[in-house]
């Protein structure tokens, strides 16, 4: 960046916008008091370089779902979970072609289908081990996975221990329910 006088010169905002920003705020702190025509210039260069870089960003994130898609493929799944999804079955919620919505919903959800689906069923799993005393095979059924060991592997690499250590310390002290006092 170039000086002109006491004030920097943020030509090439391309190059870091950043470092351009904070030296237009700096221009526009120091001009307050001794040149309020160069404050007020700084200050319309600072509204400019966050408008473009603000638009530049909007334009980046297009091609993902639109919000009502959105919130009807996260609800259709969240009501699915417990049988197999097929990505064909995904992209009908949405109107799309299955490889158009894969792409669109990692934009939107910031994941694959496959990953954001493994997470919600893990997550379910947690919710039935916290909440039931239901045995780990049953509730991977449940959480549509195929066994006590398929929920177990997916566990221990997403949450680094295994379902049974996780429900253990976990538990609540109050019991799940109800035990008769004599």
């Amino acid at each position: 960046m170039e000086r002109d006088g006491n004030f920097a010169l943020a030509a090439d905002a391309s190059c870091c916008p950043a470092e351009t920003a904070e030296a237009l705020i700096e221009d526009v702190r120091r001009g307050l008091g001794r040149n309020p025509a160069a404050a007020r210039a700084a200050a319309v260069r600072l509204v400019t370089l966050l408008t473009l870089s603000a638009a530049t960003q909007a334009a980046g994130n297009r091609g993902g779902l639109a919000p009502w898609q959105k919130r009807r493929v996260d609800r259709y799944l969240r009501r699915s979970l417990h049988r197999p999804l097929r990505i064909e079955e995904l992209a009908e919620q949405a109107a799309l072609s299955a490889s158009h919505f894969a792409r669109a919903f990692k934009d939107s959800f910031g994941t694959t289908p496959h990953s954001y689906i493994i997470g919600l069923r893990l997550e379910l799993a947690q919710r039935l081990m916290q909440t039931t005393r239901d045995p780990l095979s049953q509730i991977a059924l449940a959480c549509g996975l195929a066994s006590q060991a398929h929920l177990s592997k997916l566990f221990r690499r997403w949450l680094g221990e295994t379902p049974s250590a996780w429900r253990r310390r976990h538990q609540t002290e109050a019991p799940l329910s109800p035990t008769p006092t004599p």
